[in-house]
């Protein structure tokens, strides 16, 4: 799995604020390589980043699901209709203790229901999983 940059992992000091710690460092790493998972479109190497019983929200308007089946039922479906692949573009990330965010733009690329979403991902990390995820919308592209 491709790895942060130290001058990644240190951005963040040269905008006033002090480098992340070891335990902010690996939840970063493990938000990052969770989106760019998404690129593989399998399940099998998705999942095992979210806790058993995480709680996803898609959007500030729809409901949470819980678990990796709440995941699989409101997420399995773009796996298959995103033909031509689907991009989590991490723009800039932010961390402060066990949670990450980050502002991305993500692309479901299909030739019948093609999707580029923008927004903010807000990550709840515990116990090296990914407990809750967020996401905010900025702008929808269809």
């Amino acid at each position: 799995m491709a790895r942060l940059s130290a001058a990644r992992l240190r951005q963040q000091a040269s905008a006033g604020q002090a480098e992340w710690t070891a335990e902010q460092k690996a939840n970063v790493q493990l938000v990052t390589d969770f989106c760019r998972s998404w690129s593989t479109r399998d399940l099998k190497q998705i999942l095992p980043r979210l806790s058993n019983d995480c709680i996803y929200r898609m959007s500030e308007t729809i409901p949470a699901v819980t678990g990796h089946a709440g995941v699989t039922e409101k997420l399995g479906e773009w796996m298959t209709s995103s033909d031509l692949g689907i991009e989590f573009k991490i723009l800039d990330t932010w961390a402060a203790g066990p949670m990450v965010m980050n502002h991305r733009i993500d692309s479901f690329k299909s030739t019948k229901r093609p999707l580029t979403w923008e927004g903010i991902g807000v990550f709840f990390v515990k116990d090296g999983k990914i407990k809750e995820w967020s996401d905010y919308t900025i702008r929808v592209q269809r």
